[in-house]
């Protein structure tokens, strides 16, 4: 059997069929920008299947209440905010929903606050996944996300 990375989306407007052979002789630099690709596809989903979900346009306005600037020293600071009750408080307030069981509600939570994380850490320009990294493949993608 050979080895392979693969994925088929067929969801809505995505549609994507993106395979990757690994031989032997394939370089590790190919699987790390196969993988980050698929990386970047995948959590534009869950973000966009998370606003159709809760307000997200609430977290995101708290966390640019939060005033961060850009640099490292306020990366402490973009952590602790985002721990911190009044973001946690907006989150749990977006995610409270009665027709959800609390189970449900505690993984929309979670969800939420990965991606506030994800937001603020942005702000203050530390790269918090693999779609800031320039790879020649991804060029066209990249310009897409922006």
């Amino acid at each position: 059997m050979e080895e392979g990375i693969q994925l088929v989306a067929n969801y809505g407007e995505w549609k994507a069929i993106k395979k990757l052979k690994i031989e032997p002789a394939t370089d590790s630099r190919m699987i790390m920008e196969f993988l980050a690709s698929l990386e970047t596809g995948i959590d534009r989903r869950i973000e966009e299947n998370l606003r159709k979900l809760v307000d997200l346009a609430r977290v995101d306005a708290a966390i640019k209440e939060l005033g961060l600037g850009k640099g490292g020293e306020n990366v402490a600071t973009a952590i602790a905010e985002v721990a911190g009750r009044k973001v946690n408080s907006v989150i749990t307030e977006v995610c409270t929903k009665p027709e959800l069981q609390k189970n449900e509600q505690r993984e929309l939570i979670g969800f939420c606050k990965v991606y506030a994380l994800r937001k603020a850490l942005n702000e203050t320009c530390l790269p918090v996944d693999y779609s800031s990294v320039e790879i020649p493949g991804m060029k066209r993608l990249m310009k897409k996300k922006v």
